[in-house]
C-alpha cells in the first residue's frame, strides 16, 4: 500500500510540475505497478518483491521494509523514489536490482557532517539532503567539499545520491 501511495504521489508531483511549467519536456511519468508482492514466486521458488527506495531502505507494497546494503545503494546511485526489485533466493540470499529509476536532477552542494547525529548531508539552496556514509567514504569526501549529488527531479526528498566530489 505504501509503495502504491508513494508512486502515486511522485506521479502527481510530476504532473503538477509539468502543468506549472516548472520542468522541461524530458519529464517522464512512470506507469504505476501495483503488485501483491507477497504472492510472487518464480519457478525456482524464489520470492520476488517490488518496492520503492526511501534513501536507505526498500518498502514493499505492504509497507514492509528491507535494508538495502549501503554499498549497493551508493554504487548504484539510488535516489529516493527509485523502484526496486528484491529477489530472495531459496537459500536466503537477497539480490537487489533497480528497475525503475525516478527522473533525476543533478545539484552541486556542500558536504557537511552533523556531529550530533553523526550523519553526512549535502547542503543545497538552504536544504540539507542526507547522504549515505558509504558514498562519502567511497569518494573520500571531507566536510565543506563541493559535491555533485542526485535528487528527484520533480518531487521533494530527504536524501540524495552522491555522484562525485569536486577537487579543488
Amino acid at each position: 500500500m505504501k509503495f502504491s501511495l508513494f508512486n502515486l504521489k511522485n506521479q502527481i508531483d510530476q504532473i503538477l510540475a509539468l502543468l506549472e511549467g516548472k520542468t522541461n519536456e524530458s519529464i517522464f511519468i512512470e506507469k504505476t505497478k501495483i503488485v501483491n508482492v507477497s504472492s510472487i514466486t518464480d519457478k525456482n521458488e524464489q520470492n520476488i518483491l517490488e518496492g520503492v527506495f526511501d534513501g536507505e531502505k526498500m518498502f514493499d507494497g505492504d509497507g514492509k521494509e528491507y535494508v538495502v546494503p549501503p554499498n549497493y545503494a551508493s554504487k548504484s546511485k539510488l535516489v529516493e523514489g527509485d523502484i526496486m526489485k528484491l529477489t530472495i533466493t531459496n537459500n536466503g540470499k537477497f539480490i537487489y536490482k533497480q528497475i525503475g529509476p525516478i527522473a533525476r536532477k543533478r545539484i552541486i552542494g556542500i558536504l557537511e557532517f552533523d556531529e550530533d547525529k553523526q550523519l553526512w548531508n549535502v547542503a543545497y539552496q538552504g536544504k540539507k539532503y542526507k547522504v549515505l556514509t558509504a558514498s562519502v567514504t567511497f569518494y573520500r569526501g571531507k566536510p565543506y567539499d563541493e559535491t555533485v549529488a542526485l535528487i528527484p527531479q520533480d518531487s521533494e526528498s530527504n536524501w540524495c545520491a552522491m555522484e562525485n566530489v569536486i577537487s579543488k
